[in-house]
């Protein structure tokens, strides 16, 4: 994965804190963010949750129990973390079975909505008592984030695209509501929306409706707190796709990252998918309905 140096208007701080979820997002911005100038990586990891291969890109790793936040927030003090970042997901079904520490269930106490933008938003909260501050999702990863346009070897078709502005104007809404970012289309119709499942199992539930030639369109939540839970594809994604037997995946441009760019693209050539980056704002808006 190409790495490309931070603007110098950007601060770039000596010690960066990195709460790590599932997936290779956590380790791949841990090194990012030592090859555009940090000194210092400090991984909050989480049993059963974040890939080992942390310990080999982070400098120090304190590993928790997914759940006890107040275990979490005394770590990042007695690290001395200012700066930090939430890399990688939970999985959606722990959510269910965690075993929450007084200082978790207190908070959940004084949230009316329970969702990621108002629980995450809160952890933000905590984390700002504590002198630490919540930077982007994002950050470290911006030369990740593509700009509009076709990222391999095909285009969409007409019919794909159709399907991609509909697939926008769709996932905006249900977005805007919680509900997911990902939706999946087909010839007009609406194979699968997002639910509590995540993107991988919404694709090969559109797979299991609809057969082959569905479009996969992925977007940020509308009204998004680019803090947490920004759309990130990976190899895993593609794998779904061939699964599912998609035939397009088109995803938000500048407000999603891609883990190895190269790989995916090649990926996507190989199962012969048109990928691209478009501007969700203006495809939503198309009136084609």
């Amino acid at each position: 994965m190409p790495i490309m140096s931070t603007p110098p208007s950007i601060e770039i701080p000596a010690t960066l804190g990195v709460i790590a979820g599932r997936g290779t997002y956590p380790w791949q911005l841990a090194r990012s963010a030592h090859a555009q100038g940090v000194k210092r990586v400090v991984a909050f990891a989480f049993r059963h949750e974040t890939e080992w291969a942390i310990e080999r890109h982070a400098d120090e790793v304190v590993w928790l129990h997914l759940g006890r936040l107040g275990a979490l927030l005394d770590a990042v003090q007695a690290k001395g973390i200012t700066h930090i970042v939430m890399a990688g997901q939970i999985k959606p079904t722990r959510l269910f079975s965690l075993r929450l520490d007084a200082r978790a269930l207190a908070i959940l106490r004084t949230l009316k909505t329970r969702n990621a933008h108002t629980i995450f938003g809160a952890i933000a909260e905590e984390l700002h008592k504590i002198g630490a501050e919540l930077l982007p999702a994002s950050r470290f990863m911006e030369t990740e984030m593509p700009a509009v346009g076709v990222l391999g070897g095909r285009a969409p078709d007409e019919r794909e695209q159709a399907d991609i502005r509909l697939g926008a104007h769709v996932a905006k809404v249900t977005s805007g509501l919680d509900i997911g970012q990902t939706v999946v289309v087909k010839d007009g119709t609406i194979l699968a929306v997002e639910g509590f499942e995540g993107t991988d199992h919404t694709i090969l539930r559109a797979g299991r409706l609809g057969g082959k030639g569905s479009v996969v369109v992925k977007v940020a939540k509308r009204g998004h707190d680019m803090r947490f839970d920004i759309p990130i594809i990976g190899t895993r994604t593609f794998k779904m796709l061939k699964k599912a037997g998609a035939s397009c995946l088109a995803i938000e441009a500048n407000r999603t990252i891609l883990l190895a760019r190269e790989k995916l693209v090649a990926e996507a050539d190989r199962q012969g998918i048109a990928f691209l980056g478009f501007d969700a704002a203006a495809a939503a808006d198309n009136d084609h309905c």
